[in-house]
């Protein structure tokens, strides 16, 4: 009973901190931070049912496609408060600079906007919303979204218990603390059962989808990871919302086939 109730306070944290929806109280204890860090792909779980719900009742309200689409492209965003958008206006921000590493770790905690950063969201959102058009106008797979969300949070959760943290970054090291070996394999357990849940549902188009997110989360964490000599909050977000893109294209581009 006692061991049930821990992973539940882990599951309101991970809540609490990962989904913008206000919660009736905040509770917030360092023992159960590798807890919540395992909770992450849960909150996908979430956020991506709620993200299909939203896309079943536009294409069956007959909405305007193109409307649907761009109510379907920023439903994550805003259901995640934002908070991983901010991480990838930040990172790329850094990144793009082309600077010493001390230059870019200043510019990464700079809450100033650059315009690498304005020109990296304009670039994210044509392919966002190109993708969700193409998908709200077939509906083909939608529930598919649902592994992507999850997926790509599997990742976030296995890059914070598997790689490197940046030495400024206090906030994955402090999410890294108590972590056992039982916590890797569970995220890992749950990472290939979002790809067998992909796959029963929709084939060999399920296994591009999921496959086209854990891609393109491994090469964008791999070249900010490798350009600021570790991870930290920011660039799990970065390399969040690109693999979520990289599903939906790859969604997108399997519609009608």
């Amino acid at each position: 009973m006692w061991q049930i109730l821990r992973y539940l306070k882990g599951f309101y944290m991970a809540l609490g901190m990962f989904i913008g929806i206000p919660l009736p109280y905040h509770f917030w204890d360092e023992k159960y931070t590798a807890i919540m860090v395992a909770s992450i792909p849960f909150v996908g779980a979430i956020l991506g049912t709620l993200w299909w719900l939203a896309g079943v009742l536009l294409i069956t309200a007959n909405i305007p496609v193109m409307l649907a689409a761009a109510v379907l492209a920023m439903v994550p965003f805003f259901i995640a408060g934002f908070i991983h958008l901010d991480g990838y206006m930040d990172t790329s921000d850094a990144v793009l600079s082309w600077r010493p590493l001390e230059d870019k770790l200043r510019i990464l905690k700079d809450p100033h906007v650059g315009s690498f950063a304005v020109v990296m969201l304009g670039i994210l959102f044509v392919f966002q919303f190109a993708a969700m058009y193409t998908i709200a106008e077939t509906g083909q797979y939608l529930a598919l979204i649902i592994a992507i969300a999850v997926i790509s949070r599997c990742c976030s959760a296995m890059s914070i218990f598997f790689l490197r943290h940046m030495p400024e970054s206090n906030y994955t090291s402090m999410l890294s603390q108590n972590v056992k070996i039982s916590h890797r394999i569970f995220v890992v357990a749950v990472t290939i059962l979002g790809i067998g849940a992909a796959f029963f549902y929709a084939g060999v188009f399920g296994l591009i989808v999921a496959g086209a997110v854990i891609l393109g989360y491994g090469v964008a964490i791999r070249f900010v990871s490798k350009n600021l000599k570790g991870i930290s909050g920011d660039l799990l977000g970065y390399a969040m919302v690109i693999s979520e893109v990289c599903g939906l294209v790859a969604l997108a581009a399997l519609q009608g086939r």
